[in-house]
């Protein structure tokens, strides 16, 4: 008779070592997602804040407004605690938005920037050559 060879448990001890790492695995590609679209959308709120600053006439209150309005559409969920700072000089215009995004790990706080920067558009009048 062959000597009798006790398998039993080796699966329930494999699964406690791999189970964890495979959800910790997929809890990082999931706040590498959430990252990713909340840089996004901060690049986007900034890109269309700038556009609405940098135009003849536009302001900075202009620039604050589209970036709320870019927000609400795009959705607050994936980039939290958002500040935005608009500046608006002669010659060109600054957009800044900060926050962080969502976490899906705990003790987790991933800082997002995004910044657009463009010239000021200024009319200037044709002059009549003879």
């Amino acid at each position: 008779m062959a000597p009798r060879c006790d398998d039993g448990g080796s699966v329930t001890t494999e699964m406690v070592i791999v189970m964890p790492l495979i959800l910790t695995l997929v809890l990082l590609l999931a706040q590498a997602a959430l990252y990713i679209h909340a840089t996004h959308i901060a690049q986007t709120t900034a890109s269309h804040a700038l556009a609405a600053t940098r135009v003849h006439n536009g302001t900075t209150a202009s620039g604050h407004r589209e970036a709320d309005r870019v927000l609400d559409q795009l959705g607050r969920g994936p980039l939290r605690d958002t500040r935005i700072s608009v500046d608006r000089g002669a010659d060109r215009a600054d957009v800044r938005v900060l926050g962080t995004a969502s976490s899906v790990l705990p003790f987790v706080r991933l800082p997002v920037r995004a910044r657009a920067v463009g010239p000021t558009e200024e009319f200037r009048p044709e002059v009549n050559r003879p």
